[in-house]
């Protein structure tokens, strides 16, 4: 048992002296773990931190604001405030889709496929609430079919899947959906409660005669 001790302590003398106490400045270049041979070039490569100090620039900052008339390719222009932020030129939100966009039956479809994804868990195929994660613990989850919903603005809609619900019940998708997306499912949602409220008289002769197989 004595030796167990020994070779336990000569153990944590050996990691200690090659790799040092955490928080303490090293008085000899470390030891690197990975040797050049296995990544060559890649351990010393000369950068500059956020923030840090640079002797190149006279004003000894190493961050550097960009050149005038710059356009970053990630930040794109958004001068739409309808399309990407879903408020009215009055910063309203705003109702029905923008101009921008067409809403035809290749949309819609779009707007099913990512509703199945994100959305049908939750709120369930037909929008009612009962979706899957109910099976699970998940809390009250508002069907689309109440009022409330129904009568809501588009942009509010909008709103909602970008950044949440206001309760946390629900988390923001806008890193999954681009703009578009979120309009594409708003008019799936659209469809879904339409269809739920739906008359006989909504139905058109000409349409009823195609279901019908009739000339």
């Amino acid at each position: 048992m004595r030796n167990v001790y020994l070779v336990t302590v000569f153990i944590c003398v050996l990691i200690v002296s090659l790799f040092g106490f955490r928080g303490h400045g090293f008085t000899q270049p470390p030891i690197d773990v990975f040797p050049m041979w296995a990544f060559p070039g890649m351990q010393h490569q000369p950068k500059l931190r956020p923030q840090a100090a640079s002797t190149f620039f006279a004003d000894g900052r190493a961050d550097r604001m960009p050149p005038d008339h710059v356009v970053r390719a990630d930040l794109p222009v958004r001068n739409d405030d309808h399309l990407y932020y879903g408020k009215d030129a009055s910063g309203a939100f705003a109702h029905g889709f923008p101009a921008s966009l067409t809403v035809d039956m290749k949309f819609i479809q779009r707007g099913h496929d990512q509703f199945t994804i994100y959305c049908q868990p939750c709120h369930g195929a037909v929008g009612d609430g009962q979706g899957i994660t109910k099976q699970y613990g998940m809390g009250a989850t508002p069907t689309y079919h109440d009022d409330r919903l129904r009568k809501m603005a588009e942009g509010e809609i909008f709103n909602t899947i970008t950044n949440g619900s206001p309760n946390k019940n629900m988390l923001p998708y806008a890193d999954k959906l681009v703009p578009e997306d979120r309009w594409a499912v708003i008019a799936y949602v659209r469809a879904l409660q339409r269809a739920q409220q739906g008359t006989v008289a909504d139905v058109t002769d000409a349409a009823a005669r195609q279901t019908l197989g009739l000339k």
